[in-house]
Formats: C-alpha cells, sequence, structure tokens
C-alpha cells in the first residue's frame, strides 16, 4: 500500500477516491473517521492505493486534477469567449479548458 493524497476534506478525499475506482484502482481510505466530535480531524484523512503497483496511475490520474485548476477566467482557444473559473469546458463552443502552465 502507498499513500497517493492526503486533505483534511471529506469531500476532496472521496472525489479523489471515486475517479481512481472509476479507473479501476483499488483504494483504501484513512482517518476517515478520526474527529474529536467536534468535527475537528486529529489528522488529514488520507487516500492510499491497495497496490503498489497502482501507485504511478493514480498519481498520474490525481495529477489531472491539480492540472485543471486555474485561479481565474479563462479564454477559449476555440471562440475567444470568456468563460469562468468554474467551467471546465466553454459554455459557448463546448471546447475544454487548455492547461494552465
Amino acid at each position: 500500500m502507498k499513500m497517493v493524497y492526503t486533505n483534511e476534506s471529506n469531500i476532496l478525499v472521496n472525489s479523489a477516491k471515486n475517479m481512481l475506482v472509476h479507473n479501476g484502482l483499488s483504494v483504501s481510505v484513512k482517518n476517515e473517521h478520526n474527529s474529536t466530535g467536534g468535527h475537528v480531524l486529529l489528522a488529514n484523512m488520507e487516500l492510499w492505493v491497495n497496490h503498489d503497483a497502482d501507485y504511478l496511475e493514480a498519481m498520474k490520474l490525481l495529477s489531472k486534477l491539480d492540472s485543471r485548476k486555474t485561479s481565474e477566467e479563462w479564454t477559449c482557444s476555440e471562440c475567444n469567449e470568456k468563460n469562468d473559473v468554474s467551467f471546465e469546458i466553454c459554455w459557448n463552443c463546448r471546447s475544454e479548458a487548455v492547461p494552465q502552465a
């Protein structure tokens, strides 16, 4: 087993988990229920691949999540329409956002 992701957010860890499972990887979540009762985590949640051989594939898939993040609106490379940061595809022509460098 190897850890591939950690975060305090249940939503982000489970989103990453779902993506890996959807792509056929066997994973486990640790520290999922590790709170003080006041909704304060004692430790971040951790996402682990169950098979060491899946580590590189998991990291590759998870890097796609980070590469799509942008901090401002973006302009579509196909139709030059401005799109809000929350859009992953152009609202006008449905082209995918080009990852920011």
